[in-house]
């Protein structure tokens, strides 16, 4: 395997380790309809900050979720709206007569 075939399965293998968590599973759905303030993604979710915080890290860091300070808050969206599509796919393993 060459250098680029590695460095395409790393980041995959990045991203869907970001993705292994109901959690950041949730946030990516929630996101799905548009930026969303970090307050509003801690209200839907139930827990505090930073525990959201360090989620919404691991996504940003595999370039699934974008950030922009505005003021006092920050909002997130997807960096990758076909990431749903995705979703559709995988809920469909398993559902075949």
């Amino acid at each position: 395997m060459n250098n680029e075939i590695q460095k395409r399965y790393k980041k995959r293998s990045e991203i869907i380790k970001a993705l292994a968590h109901p959690t950041r599973l949730f946030i990516i759905d929630f996101l799905a309809d548009g930026e969303k303030c970090v307050c509003e993604i801690v209200e839907q979710v139930g827990v505090d900050i930073s525990t959201i915080s360090k989620h919404l890290l691991v996504m940003k860091n595999a370039g699934l979720v974008e950030s922009e300070k505005r003021g006092l808050n920050m909002f997130y969206k997807t960096a990758c709206p076909c990431i749903s599509s995705l979703f559709t796919c995988l809920e469909s393993i398993g559902n075949k007569d």
